[in-house]
């Protein structure tokens, strides 16, 4: 057996913690019995997932948690195959096949699964937390799925510092969070851009209610729209947005309102402990201190950028973002952006369709801005027509009624 790591105290042990409605504390969490190690943890809620993360940071235990829902039959087996013991919602444990010595103090992150199966990626409670500056007192709204690489973001600032609390927000509390959110006076936020767009379209007057000081967007690509959306409900607040991955952690956080990152951040000088971005092709690669186990030089990201001006912009997965018309290429990220510019569009999909003669075809779906009056897609191809070459210009516009969301608080955009 390893020697485990201990903690004696956690910094953030008094932090408030707020679960299903109860203030608590960390240190008040209700105890899980004793896990083993290696161990999965599945969970329902979030009140189990933090308490098996402080349970870790405690013990030094060998630890994955996510929610049950993302982790299949498949996979358990593949995991009990691997060494872990599965610890299932309500206690009940199914002993790992495979007995092997533990790796003491790692936690393993599932990621998003967008190239395939999600993929083990070994991190520590260390490599993990990346805010270490002290920060102002803040009260943290906890939004995401359990175990992604978001989740940690934010609950290792409430438990390594002081004045850092949490609410948790439960997947059946998401339509109306921001009554949570001013009801607990969070002052701090952390959501994709598809998490903040539902927000402004379901209710703008109730979001702009909640005394945010800190809005942070990330997890998908983050357009110039909903960046002046959200500055303009919150024009004091600091407004980030930030690229991280479970494969390279938080690799490039911006804070100037605009979108992209500045193209001279390719060229600065090489620095161990900063991350180092580069571009293959039209490919992001990131060199980051942050990254997980056995990841160590260059990360191709598969993830495309394009430049517009001083800026890089990524506008999405490389195996989906070209759309390929008759042999001329366009961006679904750049159509896009065109379309989320205009006033009546609260969101916007863009894919390639087959299509006679050229092959493919751009296509996309929407959901309009109820609050400006119905929008045709008449009028999108007129807007579009003016801004983007012919072959980008979407043919085919489909309406939908609500913005789409999955468990990541993600869209397939």
């Amino acid at each position: 057996m390893t020697t485990r790591r201990r903690t004696t105290a956690l910094i953030g042990d008094d932090n408030t913690v707020v679960v299903a409605g109860k203030s608590l504390t960390w240190r008040t969490l209700h105890k899980l019995p004793q896990l083993p190690s290696p161990a999965a943890v599945l969970v329902d809620n979030g009140a189990d997932a933090l308490a098996a993360l402080r349970h870790h940071a405690v013990h030094g235990t060998e630890l994955l948690v996510a929610t049950s829902s993302r982790v299949d039959e498949y996979m358990r087996e593949e995991l009990g195959e691997s060494g872990f013991s599965i610890v299932l919602p309500g206690g009940d444990v199914t002993p790992a096949r495979l007995k092997r010595v533990e790796e003491s103090g790692r936690a393993w992150l599932l990621t998003s699964g967008s190239t395939g199966r999600p993929k083990r990626i070994g991190h520590t409670l260390e490599s993990l937390t990346t805010v270490t500056a002290d920060q102002p007192p803040r009260t943290w709204l906890l939004p995401y799925s359990p175990g992604t690489y978001a989740w940690w973001q934010v609950v290792t600032i409430s438990l390594t510092q002081q004045d850092q609390g949490l609410v948790v927000i439960e997947p059946h509390e998401l339509e109306d969070w921001p009554l949570t959110a001013a009801q607990h006076g969070v002052t701090a936020a952390s959501g994709t851009p598809t998490f903040w767009r539902q927000a402004i379209y379901r209710d703008s007057e109730a979001l702009a209610a909640v005394p945010l000081e800190q809005i942070t967007l990330g997890g998908e690509p983050v357009d110039q729209p909903i960046l002046d959306q959200l500055r303009d409900l919150f024009p004091k607040a600091r407004i980030s947005w930030i690229y991280a991955s479970s494969e390279v952690g938080a690799s490039i956080v911006v804070h100037d309102g605009k979108a992209g990152f500045p193209r001279e951040w390719l060229q600065r000088t090489p620095d161990p402990d900063r991350p180092m971005l580069s571009v293959e092709g039209d490919e992001l690669v990131i060199r980051s201190p942050h990254h997980g186990a056995g990841l160590v030089g260059a990360v191709h990201t598969g993830d495309r950028i394009e430049y517009d001006g001083d800026r890089v912009l990524i506008t999405g997965r490389l195996d989906t973002d070209e759309i390929n018309v008759g042999g001329s290429k366009v961006s679904a990220g750049v159509v896009r952006n065109v379309l989320m510019g205009h006033p009546g569009v609260s969101w916007a999909r863009v894919f390639a369709r087959k299509a006679p003669l050229v092959g493919r075809m751009v296509a996309a779906e929407v959901v309009s801005n109820q609050s400006l009056g119905p929008i045709t897609d008449a009028d999108l191809v007129q807007w579009c027509s003016s801004r983007l070459p012919d072959y980008g210009v979407p043919r085919r516009i489909k309406f939908l009624d609500e913005i789409p969301q999955k468990e990541t608080l993600k869209s397939d955009v």
